[in-house]
């Protein structure tokens, strides 16, 4: 699923004219190595992560989120039946979203 409504997202409706839909040798070896986990335990500012309950990429939010031991205000929210894609564009989820940071900032920047 993630790879079918990214491919569409990003190669079909959503794409910047200047953009390319390939990543280049260099990118692509940066990413392949790219470990979002490592090192969450040093997060020690307020965190808020927040993802589609019935994403693919949710168990990646799950992991970092209890990884992340250095703060104890941390907050997850789970948007009820948003994939991981449908949460960059459908209205009924990034308003959810929105509301969530904006609460969120609002509490930790005042």
């Amino acid at each position: 699923g993630l790879y079918r409504d990214g491919t569409q997202y990003y190669g079909d409706t959503h794409y910047h004219p200047n953009s390319q839909s390939r990543y280049t040798a260099m990118s692509l070896q940066d990413l392949m190595t790219f470990d979002a986990e490592d090192h969450a335990e040093l997060i020690n500012q307020p965190l808020l992560m927040i993802t589609g309950d019935i994403s693919d990429t949710r168990y990646m939010t799950d992991d970092i989120f209890d990884k992340a031991t250095g703060t104890d205000d941390k907050e997850r929210i789970y948007i009820e039946g948003a994939n991981h894609i449908e949460t960059y564009w459908k209205p009924e989820f990034v308003s959810q979203e929105a509301a969530a940071v904006i609460r969120f900032f609002g509490e930790k920047l005042a």
